[in-house]
């Protein structure tokens, strides 16, 4: 966790120092680890960034320095699109007893498309998540999917849950003799995008799955 709201100020707050964040990420790589951290904030996201983290989550507080130096840096992006669409109802809850991390969080929200679009322009390696598991339950990468197609188009959207991802994370890819991970549509979803939602075939690890019904 890089941020969250901050009950004496009333807005999001970063909740690391610098330098115990700097310390904790040379420590991880020196195990050859790698760190992501959840940023709402443009604090949190800037110095993170700035200490070298490996992986931001959510990232609305983006700013063009900062996105300049992910792209140089090789630094993740998973915006978690489906996650963003919350931020409303977060804002809602808290406007009576915190107004300034409401206005904030709507903010953050209105230039959501803007801000992962830039980062998209800029090069930054962004990939598709959902934070499912917790809060959100499982079943809502094609939602994900969708909603990065409107920002990065339909093929970026498709590499960004698929083939660019597993090779940020070092797992085969569709070269010889790797694990048979395949899903197949009826149809192209680089066409229509909502076709992920309803595949045809899933093959996990060489073997058949059945699709959801």
């Amino acid at each position: 966790m890089g941020d969250w709201i901050d009950r004496e100020t009333g807005d999001l707050s970063p909740l690391w120092p610098v330098e115990v964040a700097r310390a904790a990420i040379a420590a991880a790589h020196e195990e050859g680890a790698r760190i992501t951290a959840h940023c709402f904030d443009e604090q949190s996201v800037r110095e993170l960034v700035g200490v070298g983290i490996d992986g931001i989550e959510h990232g609305t507080g983006l700013d063009d320095d900062t996105i300049a130096a992910m792209a140089e840096q090789g630094t993740s992006l998973v915006p978690t699109m489906v996650n963003l669409e919350n931020f409303p109802g977060f804002a809602a809850a808290g406007e009576a007893k915190f107004p300034r991390y409401a206005a904030h969080i709507r903010a953050l929200y209105e230039r959501r498309f803007d801000t992962i679009g830039k980062a998209i322009e800029a090069g930054v390696p962004v990939f598709a998540g959902t934070d499912a598991g917790g809060v959100h339950g499982h079943g809502l990468i094609a939602s994900e999917i969708a909603l990065l197609a409107k920002v990065g188009g339909a093929g970026f959207a498709l590499g960004a849950a698929s083939w660019r991802a597993r090779e940020w994370l070092g797992v085969e890819t569709l070269t010889h003799g790797a694990s048979a991970d395949l899903v197949a549509y009826a149809a192209d979803p680089r066409l229509d995008i909502s076709l992920v939602s309803s595949p045809s075939l899933i093959i996990l690890r060489g073997r058949p799955v059945a699709p959801p019904s």
